[in-house]
């Protein structure tokens, strides 16, 4: 008897330490989750990005750029706004290769400042959401 009731006991005491170890281990993960959720899906990106006609313009130096980009934004209305700003995107772009020379293109570094000037400078006509990135899609430099 004295035994039934040391093996009750002691049962019960292992029962109440995986229960806490259940209730450490579900806490620990719901605090300490990865919370890489806030990135968009590629379908997100899709959704919300607008892609623009291929432009070519002339380089302060001579010679001239031909692109096409893919512009994301962070939300539907930022979308809806961006097809109606296409013309002033445009000219965005324009402006910004027409002050660049050659060289300028010159590795990664040179197309990668572009995208971010563009991105800039499409942000401060923005009125409805932001663009998020600006993506090269098609790129050509001729000298």
């Amino acid at each position: 008897m004295f035994r039934n009731k040391l093996l009750n006991i002691m049962i019960i005491i292992l029962l109440g330490i995986s229960l806490i170890g259940v209730i450490a281990l579900v806490t620990v993960d719901k605090f300490y989750a990865d919370e890489s959720t806030d990135e968009p899906t590629i379908d997100e990106i899709i959704k919300y990005s607008v892609d623009f006609d291929e432009m070519t313009t002339n380089l302060q130096s001579g010679g001239y750029v031909r692109l096409k980009m893919k512009v994301q934004t962070d939300s539907k209305k930022a979308t809806e706004e961006l097809l109606k700003r296409d013309f002033q995107v445009q000219n965005i772009v324009i402006h910004q290769i027409a002050s660049k020379t050659a060289s300028d293109f010159e590795g990664g570094k040179g197309l990668t400042q572009l995208e971010e000037e563009i991105q800039q400078k499409i942000n401060e006509v923005m009125q409805d959401g932001e663009i998020v990135k600006v993506y090269t899609t098609s790129f050509l430099l001729q000298n």
